[in-house]
């Protein structure tokens, strides 16, 4: 194996062209997916990139680079509708964790239980790809095609996260059901984002994880909750609006409590969002 670390993204594109190659940042899930397996090839580190790293305003909404942290996303000065983001930031690992791992790393892994899609989804994020023939943009939800399987090429880098502007008096939130509190694999987990005109469901988003191959927005669920009050909304909630789910049974839950509980898990997280509204 060699290692480079890239001092521009050019260098790294051309490391990664010339393969075989993989690309880390944080490596914080890249090394324990190896195991003990033999890796001939290059390994492209990509966290010196500085035009890679921060959380930028645009005149398109918000840009998070590929190589920003969780720690840089829990410091980063965001609205209200970013707050789920956040708080599934302060849900990956440990601190040290936090401090090196990055949100591309999270998505690229696309593991079932990656604790930044969902709420990524209800923000309509879409990912930026860079090779060195151009760079395309696809949307969050098509990137991920199944359990650690994207649609990044073998010759891309995932540069950034685009995030489109939200409408003022959004709210985010992020729930997540574990065996504990901290350094736990989800059963499932739950973003929300929420927004309330008069009393009234004005618009909301609702993305589950850890309950199918791919995290998932619940639409007919979304559908049927918008325009209801405000107050009691919880109860409109019922398990028929929760379908689509595929959970499997693993050390950590079966697939029947799984389906059973993201129906209250998603009640905790909408009744979380709307906290503080009339």
């Amino acid at each position: 194996m060699s290692y480079i670390t890239a001092t521009t993204l050019e260098d790294a594109l051309t490391a990664l062209a010339a393969g075989p190659a993989s690309v880390i940042a944080g490596g914080t899930d890249w090394f324990p997916a190896q195991g003990d397996r033999h890796f001939d090839g290059t390994l492209v580190d990509i966290s010196r990139l500085a035009d890679l790293r921060g959380v930028t305003k645009t005149d398109r909404g918000w840009r998070i680079g590929a190589a920003t942290t969780w720690t840089d996303i829990i410091n980063a000065d965001l609205p209200p509708a970013f707050d789920g983001l956040k708080l599934a930031a302060r849900e990956v690992g440990s601190t040290q964790i936090q401090n090196t791992g990055t949100i591309a790393g999270n998505l690229c892994n696309a593991s079932p239980a990656a604790d930044g899609v969902p709420p990524l989804l209800t923000l309509d994020a879409s990912v930026q790809l860079t090779s060195g023939q151009g760079t395309r943009e696809i949307a969050l939800c098509d990137f991920l095609q199944g359990v650690r399987k994207t649609d990044r090429a073998a010759d891309e880098i995932l540069t950034a996260i685009h995030i489109p502007d939200l409408p003022d008096g959004s709210k985010g939130c992020f729930v997540k059901l574990g065996a504990r509190k901290y350094l736990v694999i989800s059963i499932c987990m739950v973003a929300v984002v929420v927004r309330v005109n008069d009393g009234a469901v004005a618009d909301i988003r609702v993305a589950i994880g850890a309950a199918s191959p791919v995290a998932q927005r619940l639409t007919t669920l979304e559908t049927a909750l918008r325009g209801l009050p405000a107050k009691g909304l919880t109860h409109a909630i019922t398990d028929d609006l929760v379908h689509g789910l595929t959970p499997i049974s693993d050390v950590r839950a079966t697939a029947d409590y799984r389906q059973a509980a993201a129906t209250q898990v998603i009640r905790r997280a909408i009744t979380l969002a709307l906290e503080g509204d009339p």
